[in-house]
């Protein structure tokens, strides 16, 4: 079911270039230097969709009940690097693999299309992949929380960082949790994905805020992480709230 991204109409940096693309499931929000857009990139960044997409429908087709997991899976000396990436970061966060999905796209898109590009923004449902040569404020969305208008502060850096939510209150992505947000930072896209997903699995209410982050402390490469839940907020790492 298409879900409206209303959020975006504040997404648009002033000092670049942006446009949408909606593939399949797919609906990718980009944004790239002034100097480094053409209807070239654009092209580039479609085709590379459909090439991640075919990867996961021809895997499914091999692999029957990638999709459906919920449960890490074992690595295959033959599986396609995207697929192992998403595994591996599963398997560290205790989630399916595709709880990784979105961090997948954004990776590869970002990689093989907009590495040359000096920086840019992608945001697939509510996810960012971001490299920048400035600090950058981005929203944390909370539904109607006390806590509406919170932001973190990103600061300048030559890396991608991969920033993902998951909530428990909003978006179609599958939640066992009832956290308003569950946000976490790190260079590794794939594992910041799936790494929320299972970091909002652990909150149910307030009370399991604490528990929650002293369990992603415990996960190599996350660098940060924010819960949101019940009118309390618990943060931990590299966050700079705004």
């Amino acid at each position: 079911m298409y879900e409206k991204r209303y959020y975006r109409q504040w997404m648009q940096p002033e000092d670049m270039a942006a446009f949408r693309l909606v593939e399949y499931e797919t609906d990718l929000f980009v944004a790239v230097s002034e100097s480094s857009f053409s209807e070239n990139l654009k092209a580039a960044v479609v085709k590379e969709i459909h090439r991640v997409r075919q990867i996961l429908v021809d895997y499914e087709k091999a692999q029957p009940g990638f999709f459906e997991s919920l449960v890490p899976l074992a690595a295959r000396a033959e599986d396609p690097g995207l697929i192992a990436a998403m595994k591996a970061a599963a398997s560290l966060a205790g989630v399916g693999p595709m709880a990784a999905v979105a961090g997948a796209v954004s990776h590869q898109v970002g990689h093989n299309i907009l590495g040359g590009c000096p920086e840019y923004i992608l945001e697939n449902g509510g996810d960012l992949f971001i490299k920048t040569r400035r600090p950058r404020r981005v929203a944390v969305e909370t539904g109607h929380s006390p806590f509406e208008g919170l932001h973190l502060l990103i600061e300048a850096s030559e890396k991608p960082l991969g920033i993902c939510t998951s909530s428990g209150i909003m978006g179609h992505s599958l939640s066992f949790g009832r956290a308003d947000a569950a946000t976490v930072i790190s260079e590794d896209v794939y594992l910041a994905d799936a790494a929320a997903t299972a970091l909002g699995n652990r909150v149910k209410r307030a009370e399991d805020i604490q528990a929650a982050l002293n369990w992603v402390q415990t996960v190599p490469g996350v660098l940060g992480a924010l819960v949101i839940a019940d009118g309390q907020l618990g943060a931990w790492g590299a966050v700079v709230l705004d």
